[in-house]
């Protein structure tokens, strides 16, 4: 097979996980206002409660839950922007999803199909790549992606474009609802905006915002860098100019969140996420495409590596 066509589905399968990592990431904190702890009345109990009684309580039942049916959408402003959205179940302790994804990410490349299948183990991500990369990797459409391994041999190999594409959103893949609202809860300005309907439901809705500080300070899933690797980190973000997030939840009579948006700031505008969420407790299992219908993107970008075609062409 010729390096020209790897560098093509290698391309393909950087930008599929970049947009999983975007999406999944359904990231940090926010919304703005005044310091407000008047709710009304919560739950069933029909008791008045503060705002971080609330949010405490959908923390705690969303962690208990460890799994629910997602809807989610994404729009990214400029050029290389566009809207994606995803659906399907995700879990949390353990970390797993299998989901459908479509949108402007993937219809940028002809060759994708217009609805992308993924499905997450083990921090092992497998990306349904379609009809046109089977017939060019010997019959395999399932490209197989070990984030952490890929990003350490992208990094040795002194890629840095690459490097930074595949471990952007790592520190996020683990942003699972309840520590979102976990993380929430240190926001200095949350506060209850009022009662709404979300698709029929009754739901309270909160909002707060965080800095890029703040976000790392409560990010426990950050807690595995060294002290300079997060000043390093910090320092990135703030030259990408995101400046602080946005996230405002809906919480229902059983204090189970079941919408979330999160707003980032950059310079090219801000990046949105929703995320919908039902069916607390459904069944979490993924079955991983069998060995013969794969193909390690990470082995492909060695031998690209060694034979100094790592770009692609």
């Amino acid at each position: 097979m010729s390096m020209s066509i790897r560098g093509s589905v290698r391309r393909r399968g950087a930008g599929a996980v970049a947009a999983a990592m975007l999406l999944t990431g359904a990231v940090a904190c926010g919304g703005g206002g005044e310091k407000n702890d008047a709710t009304g009345t919560g739950a069933k109990t029909g008791k008045k409660r503060s705002v971080t009684q609330v949010i405490t309580a959908a923390y705690k039942k969303t962690a208990e839950a460890k799994s629910a049916r997602v809807n989610m959408t994404m729009s990214v402003p400029g050029a290389d922007g566009g809207e994606m959205t995803m659906s399907g179940i995700m879990g949390w302790d353990p970390t797993l999803m299998d989901m459908t994804m479509k949108g402007s990410a993937l219809a940028a490349d002809a060759d994708m199909p217009k609805n992308a299948r993924i499905i997450w183990q083990n921090d092992v991500v497998y990306v349904d790549a379609g009809a046109a990369a089977a017939k060019e990797m010997d019959g395999k459409r399932w490209m197989k992606l070990d984030l952490g391994a890929m990003a350490e041999e992208a990094e040795k190999s002194g890629d840095d474009e690459l490097t930074k594409e595949l471990t952007g959103g790592l520190e996020d893949m683990n942003q699972d609802p309840a520590q979102q609202l976990a993380m929430l809860l240190d926001s200095p300005n949350l506060k209850h905006v009022g009662s709404e309907k979300i698709d029929g439901a009754d739901t309270e809705h909160y909002k707060g915002t965080l800095t890029v500080e703040e976000m790392m300070a409560t990010n426990k899933s950050l807690d595995v860098l060294e002290p300079k690797e997060r000043k390093e980190l910090l320092a990135g973000m703030k030259k990408a100019g995101i400046k602080g997030y946005d996230t405002e939840v809906w919480v229902n009579e059983d204090d189970l969140p079941v919408r979330m948006d999160v707003g980032i700031s950059s310079p090219q505008g801000t990046v949105e996420m929703s995320m919908k969420l039902s069916d607390y407790g459904a069944k979490a299992e993924v079955e991983v495409p069998p060995a013969n219908e794969t193909f390690d993107l990470m082995e492909m970008f060695k031998e690209l590596a060694g034979s100094g075609d790592l770009g692609g062409s």
